[in-house]
């Protein structure tokens, strides 16, 4: 009992360590290919190492307890959630690492960083809080509407589970379900804020919104919740339709495919008015996902 605890614990610690480490270096590196096909040089690939790490030995300004404890929901949140998402043989918590948890648990971040930012009293940081809720109940629509579909089919919710029943059947669910495949990747585009969806972030219109009233410590530990978030949604579309992997190198590999894939979109489009993004998701996307869903149910079945 005791052995496995300590198992459990240096599991999640691993989890963690790598989730941060990798995410944040493809950052770096994703900073300089955008910068490439802009023509541009871009910084070093360990430039958001030492912004983090810079960002956490400075002093962050407060406005108030609501922005204080919005940022601490923000990070415990995002890093509870890491837990529950296997990284190949890499899992914390398998057989009870539910969808339906990481999305709750994740919704706790989600919330925190909401309050903090309206906490703040810059009206560009609610402008852009508002701006991110309305894109979420476009994207979010489809997505959850295509992985009940996955459910339906698999008969479970575990991704624990969804991988293993991938790799003995020797198939992906993208391959099985490949309309509900681009449904969920593109849902995936306009979670992580990428081009056109990053309408809440909009530099040149409201100052990066929901950040713009942070710095130093404050800020350091939201680009750390930012790198960790990014780590959950790319791991549940890569264990939800990829087959997670046998590896934590398989898993990992998928994960950079999939992130670079959707740096090279979003550098080279430009972004949506937030109507436009709502608009675009509740048309192609939400009509594929019942088409999809429709598939699964009356001609796929149960296995």
């Amino acid at each position: 009992m005791f052995m496995n605890i300590v198992i459990t614990i240096l599991s999640g610690i691993a989890l963690l360590v790598v989730a941060f480490a990798y995410t944040v270096t493809l950052e770096g590196i994703a900073r300089k290919i955008e910068a490439r096909i802009q023509r541009r040089y871009g910084p070093p690939f360990w430039q958001n190492f030492i912004d983090i790490f810079k960002s956490l030995t400075k002093y962050s300004i407060s406005h108030g307890f609501i922005f204080d404890l919005g940022i601490l929901m923000a990070l415990g949140g995002t890093i509870a959630t890491v837990f529950f998402v296997p990284a190949g043989n890499l899992a914390v918590f398998p057989g009870i690492d539910n969808v339906f948890v990481v999305i709750y648990l994740l919704a706790i971040g989600l919330l925190g960083m909401a309050m903090s930012a309206v906490g703040s009293g810059n009206p560009n940081a609610s402008i852009g809080i508002g701006r991110a809720l309305a894109q979420m109940l476009g994207y979010e629509l489809p997505f959850m509407i295509v992985i009940l579909g996955v459910f339906f089919h698999h008969g479970t919710s575990s991704l624990s589970d969804l991988v293993s029943i991938q790799i003995a059947q020797g198939a992906y669910n993208v391959w099985l379900m490949p309309i509900g495949g681009v449904v969920a990747f593109v849902s995936l585009i306009g979670m992580l804020g990428k081009k056109p969806f990053d309408t809440f972030i909009a530099p040149a219109e409201i100052a990066s919104g929901p950040l713009v009233e942070y710095s130093g410590k404050y800020l350091g530990m939201l680009m750390i919740q930012h790198a960790l978030a990014t780590f959950i949604e790319i791991g549940l579309f890569v264990n939800l339709f990829l087959g997670g992997g046998r590896t934590l190198w398989e898993f990992l590999l998928k994960f950079l495919i999939v992130y670079f894939s959707i740096v090279i979109i979003s550098a080279t489009i430009p972004r949506f008015r937030v109507e436009q993004a709502i608009k675009f998701y509740w048309k192609w996307p939400l009509i594929f996902s019942f088409v999809q869903v429709i598939i699964v149910v009356f001609v796929m079945g149960r296995r």
